[in-house]
C-alpha cells in the first residue's frame, strides 16, 4: 500500500491520542498483506502482535512488513500478555470458529474476514458466544463497502427498478486459479468455496435486497478446467511437472505458474511450508482437490425473489457483474469497469453512472472496511454486519455445497434444525 493509500485510509478518525491495539490471529496474505498493511502507519490503531501455529510464517510476515510486534501461537496468551482491544481473524476459515470463540472468551472485540464460520451449526456458536461476552463482532464482507456497490445499493433503495423480483451476479475471477494451489482448494478447510467464495455474493444479494429470507438451493459445480489432463504445455520424455510451481521444470512454458513475491527467505518458502504444508503454489492442475473451478448457484428468497449466481475461475476476466430486474427497470452494474447503468422499463433516459477510481485493496472496498470497523469500536456508528446476516451468507453457501454434492434442492432451514 502506497503512502497516499495510507494518508486516505487514515483521515478523520478520532482517538489518535489513544490507539487502539490490534492482534492479527493468521499471519498469511490477508492478515499480513492486507490487514497488517493498513495498521502499520495508522495514526489510531497500533498492531501490536501477530498469532500464528507457524511462527516462521508470522516472523517473516512481519519481518516483511518491516514492523516489529510480538508473535504467538495461543490466542488467548496473545490477549493476555499484549492487553488488546480487537483481534482480526484471517485464518483458514475452518479455523474461525475457534478463534472466534477464543477471543471472545478472553473479552475483546473481533473482526472476522469472511465468511463467519464453515457452517450454520459454527456460526451460532460464535453468535452465543458474543452475547454472552457482549463484544462487538463484525464480519469483513468487504464489498458492502465496493464504491460501485454501495452505489448500487442507493439506487434500488431509490425505487429506480420498482420491486425487484430478479438479480443474478456473475463473476469472472481470473486470479480464482490460484485458489487451486492454496489451502481454499480443499472442502475440509474452506467449507467449499460457495462459502469461502460464494459467501460473499450470498451476503451482497441479501444486503441489497433488505435482508429476505433464504428459502432453498440449487447449485451446479465441477472441476472443469484444472485437471492432470488439462495441462497447458508439452509433457517432455521423462520430465514431470511440479508439484510446486517455483520447483517445476515447465515454469516457463505453463501460462498458469503462480509467481509468489519474495519466496526465498519469505513467509511461503520451503522452510514455512515443511511446518504445516500450506504453501500458496502448488500447481493447480496436479494439487489435491474437492472444491470446483466454475459453477452456477439459484436461490429462491421469501416474496418470490430470485437470485442466481455464476462464479468461473477459468477466464481470462477480473469482474463482477450485476443484473438487478424490477417492475420498472433494469439496473446494470460492472465493478471492473467501475459503472452503473439503470434502463426504465418503458423506454425513457438511460441513465450511466460513472464512478472514479479509488484507492485501496478490492477496489477501495479493504481501506473502508478497515475504517468503519475502528469506529465501530469507537462508537462513531452502529454495526451494520451483523452476525446474523453472516450465518444466513453461510447458510446459502452451505446449502450451495450441499446441493450440488448430493444432486438436490436444499431447504435452507433444515440446516437451522
Amino acid at each position: 500500500m502506497n503512502n497516499k493509500q495510507e494518508s486516505d485510509f487514515s483521515a478523520n478518525i478520532s482517538g489518535v491520542e489513544n490507539p487502539l491495539r490490534f492482534g492479527i490471529i493468521g499471519a498469511g496474505a490477508r492478515g499480513a498483506g492486507s490487514f497488517g498493511t493498513m495498521l502499520r502507519k495508522h495514526n489510531g490503531a497500533v498492531l501490536a502482535a501477530f498469532c500464528d501455529p507457524n511462527r516462521l510464517r508470522a516472523e517473516r510476515a512481519a519481518a516483511r512488513l518491516e514492523v516489529s510486534v510480538n508473535i504467538y501461537d495461543d490466542v488467548r496468551q496473545m490477549i493476555a500478555c499484549e492487553k488488546l482491544d480487537a483481534v482480526i481473524i484471517t485464518t483458514p476459515d475452518c479455523f474461525h470458529e475457534e478463534n472466534a470463540l477464543a477471543a471472545l472468551e478472553s473479552g475483546v472485540h473481533v473482526l472476522i474476514d469472511k465468511p463467519l464460520a464453515t457452517t450454520v451449526h459454527g456460526c451460532r456458536n460464535i453468535i452465543e458466544a458474543a452475547e454472552k461476552s457482549g463484544k462487538i463482532v463484525m464480519i469483513g464482507f468487504n464489498l458492502r463497502h465496493h464504491p460501485v456497490l454501495c452505489k448500487l445499493k442507493e439506487v434500488i433503495d431509490s425505487g429506480a427498478a420498482g420491486r425487484i423480483f430478479m438479480i443474478e451476479n456473475r463473476e469472472f475471477y481470473n486470479g480464482g486459479r490460484g485458489y487451486m494451489a492454496r489451502w481454499n482448494r480443499f472442502y475440509g478447510r474452506s467449507g467449499g468455496l460457495w462459502v469461502h467464495k460464494g459467501c460473499h455474493d450470498f451476503d451482497v444479494f441479501q444486503w441489497l435486497l433488505g435482508f429476505p429470507r433464504p428459502l432453498r438451493v440449487g447449485a451446479f459445480a465441477q472441476v472443469s478446467v484444472l485437471t492432470p489432463d488439462n495441462l497447458p504445455f508439452t509433457l517432455r520424455d521423462g520430465v514431470r511437472p511440479g508439484p510446486r510451481c517455483h520447483q517445476c521444470p515447465y515454469v516457463e512454458d505453463c501460462p498458469d505458474c503462480v509467481v509468489v513475491r519474495d519466496l526465498k527467505g519469505g513467509p511461503w518458502d520451503d522452510d514455512a511450508v515443511a511446518f504445516d504444508g500450506i504453501a500458496k503454489d502448488e500447481c493447480i492442475y496436479l494439487s489435491d482437490k474437492d472444491t470446483h473451478d466454475n459453477g452456477i448457484a439459484i436461490v429462491e428468497y421469501e416474496g418470490g425473489i430470485r437470485a442466481s449466481h455464476l462464479e468461473c475461475f477459468i477466464t481470462p476476466l477480473n469482474d463482477r457483474q450485476y443484473t438487478v430486474i424490477g417492475t420498472r427497470g433494469q439496473i446494470e452494474a460492472s465493478l471492473e469497469q467501475r459503472q452503473i447503468i439503470i434502463r426504465p422499463r418503458w423506454g425513457g433516459e438511460v441513465i450511466t453512472h460513472q464512478l472514479p477510481p479509488n484507492l485501496g485493496g478490492h477496489g477501495g472496498a479493504d481501506p473502508k472496511l478497515m475504517k468503519t470497523f475502528i469506529e465501530v469500536l469507537r462508537g462513531a456508528q452502529p454495526n451494520h454486519t451483523l452476525l446474523e446476516h453472516g450465518m444466513l451468507a453461510t447458510a446459502v453457501g452451505q446449502a450451495a455445497e450441499l446441493s450440488w454434492r448430493e444432486r438436490r434442492i436444499v431447504e435452507v432451514e433444515e440446516l437451522f434444525r
